[in-house]
């Protein structure tokens, strides 16, 4: 009997709530330098990764973000995390990312096409914004497959410049799979 509550599926991936099993991959994610430097954030030591994931193990009791583990479709195995949280303007903004041995196979396209469908249908959120340093070229590539670029501004947290991308319902069709052709 599967223990794990799902928060919603992909065609390959499952979203579910971060559970105790998690933690050690999660800070294989957090301390890996590839993963934490497009972002840009310095690499998380134990101590810091496991307040973290306590932190967003316990974000539904937070009103402000909600943190979840991927895992592949009948495997148990964390995989990354999504993530719904608010941003300084109280606009609902997609979070994501993958442990680096599951990047460049297409999940992190399918995770913020997930994430999108989630919040339109099942949150009923109207504007869905999406936030990443310009020098991630992965994490732009994908969020320019489904979002139009908003403005830039240097993000003080992460000492980088950002580029905040937005959705709204109304210019979202699922059954497209995304508002560009990402067939190349």
């Amino acid at each position: 009997m599967n223990e794990f509550t799902t928060i919603f599926e992909t065609e390959r991936l499952q979203v579910r709530k971060l559970h105790p099993i998690d933690i050690d991959l999660f800070f294989d994610m957090m301390s890996n330098p590839n993963v934490m430097h497009p972002v840009p954030q310095e690499v998380f030591n134990r101590a810091k990764s496991d307040e973290h994931f306590h932190r967003f193990s316990n974000s539904e009791k937070d009103s402000t973000k909600q943190v979840w583990a991927v895992t592949i479709k009948s495997q148990e195995e964390f995989i990354g995390l999504a993530a719904f949280l608010k941003n300084e303007n109280n606009e609902d903004e997609i979070g994501y990312r993958l442990r680096e041995k599951f990047w460049g196979i297409g999940y992190g396209t399918e995770i913020v096409k997930g994430l999108i469908d989630h919040g339109f249908r099942d949150l009923g959120i109207k504007l869905i914004v999406a936030d990443v340093n310009t020098e991630n070229d992965k994490s732009v590539k994908i969020l320019e497959k489904f979002f139009e670029p908003d403005f830039e501004f240097y993000n003080e947290n992460d000492k980088c410049t950002d580029r905040r991308y937005r959705l709204l319902k109304e210019n979202w069709n699922s059954s497209d799979s995304c508002k560009k052709d990402h067939s190349k």
